[in-house]
């Protein structure tokens, strides 16, 4: 199976996951909304799962949402998180219908998750919030952490087309590559904000921008 493709996942790729485990369940509805790139279902549970192991409860914000699954897995892995928002400038037409397939099969999941289109800047944090963006792309990562940093909330981001002309490589280039000089810029700047900061990969036959930055505030 080629996790990276950005082919929709259908009906047609339903025998793609015959199993009873929780993220075979997930590809499975995810096969019957018939929405979504199969890379994107492989980046929101890889993603999910890392963070999850460091952050439970709180609300969850997923940034730059897409279709919001990210959203939905956090709360899927964690039923001790209240609720979630998926927040995007411009949600996809079919974002309710891949919702709306995990809500039938998981009913709980009902009036808990809220999609809002609208732009980062305006949206209100809170310290107790899990803030979230899976390739949000050039400077938006910069702008997550940012009001992270504001609310005091914990923070993951997996970072992506690094736009070397509007983001901080920090001078490390003589030394690294521009996207990873990026990436260690963001690590640096998110602990100097005083935040414990952990650093992981999603499998690289995902995505090659497959680096994940988690942090949270060292007191609080």
């Amino acid at each position: 199976m080629n996790r990276s493709t950005k082919s929709r996942l259908t009906i047609k790729q339903l025998s793609w996951f015959p199993g009873n485990t929780l993220f075979e369940k997930i590809a499975r509805c995810v096969c019957r909304a018939g929405t979504l790139p199969g890379k994107e279902l492989f980046e929101a549970w890889e993603v999910a799962r890392r963070v999850r192991r460091k952050f439970r409860g709180g609300r969850v914000v997923d940034l730059a949402c897409g279709h919001g699954l990210l959203a939905h897995i956090m709360l899927l892995l964690d039923d001790t998180s209240p609720e979630a928002i998926a927040i995007d400038r411009h949600l996809p037409e079919n974002a309710y219908r891949l919702s709306a397939e995990l809500m039938t099969y998981w009913p709980r999941l009902r009036q808990r998750i809220a999609y809002v289109e609208a732009d980062i800047e305006t949206v209100a944090f809170a310290s107790t919030d899990v803030i979230m963006s899976v390739h949000a792309c050039g400077a938006l990562t910069d702008t997550v952490l940012e009001k992270a940093v504001e609310a005091g909330a914990r923070v993951a981001v997996l970072p992506c087309c690094h736009d070397l002309e509007r983001c901080d490589t920090g001078g490390l280039e003589g030394w690294l590559d521009g996207p990873t000089a990026v990436d260690v810029t963001r690590a640096a700047r998110l602990r100097a904000w005083g935040y414990q900061v952990m650093t992981r990969r999603i499998p690289e036959a995902i995505t090659p921008k497959n680096r994940l930055l988690m942090g949270r505030p060292e007191y609080g």
